[in-house]
């Protein structure tokens, strides 16, 4: 630091502003630990914003992000349980399709990682999730509305459901 104590102020404005654009929030944790008094630098929204959650794009990622909106909604589920069943009706193919069932014959095939038809898809819904049967996160999560309304749980279904 200078003696006039310019240096350090202008190096921690500096240090926050780079963490700040780096959109990791980590500014906020930064400045206790570089001597700031106050968070100035970074912004209000910064402060108080969390970050959401990072999820990858296969299948552990969206059971995972299926499993955190199942919590915020009370759905009952385990990452097990849901892995089971996708590896039953799908193999972990998001845009498996039965299309010889007696529900395609009918003409609505189930779709998805769990297979699910669209009324049901429909019925069972969850605010927050895509309106595409073939979307991962909304197909596990609106199947799994559906097993906990039908069976308790998705970790309750051991067959074809």
């Amino acid at each position: 630091m200078s003696a006039n104590g310019q240096q350090r102020p202008a190096r921690t404005a500096r240090l926050a502003r780079k963490l700040a654009v780096a959109g990791t929030g980590a500014a906020v944790l930064a400045l206790p630990l570089i001597g700031a008094t106050s968070a100035s630098a970074a912004t209000p929204a910064t402060a108080t914003t969390t970050a959401k959650a990072a999820y990858t794009n296969n299948l552990d990622g969206w059971i995972r992000e299926s499993l955190d909106i199942m919590k915020q909604h009370g759905i009952p589920g385990t990452y097990h349980g849901i892995h089971r069943n996708v590896m039953r009706e799908s193999s972990g193919n998001r845009f498996a399709i039965n299309n010889w069932d007696i529900n395609a014959v009918k003409g609505t095939p189930s779709k998805g990682l769990l297979q699910v038809i669209d009324p049901t898809f429909r019925a069972y819904h969850v605010p927050g999730t895509s309106w595409d049967p073939y979307d991962p996160v909304a197909n596990i999560t609106a199947a799994c509305n559906y097993a906990a309304d039908r069976y308790g749980s998705i970790d309750n279904v051991f067959g074809a459901y």
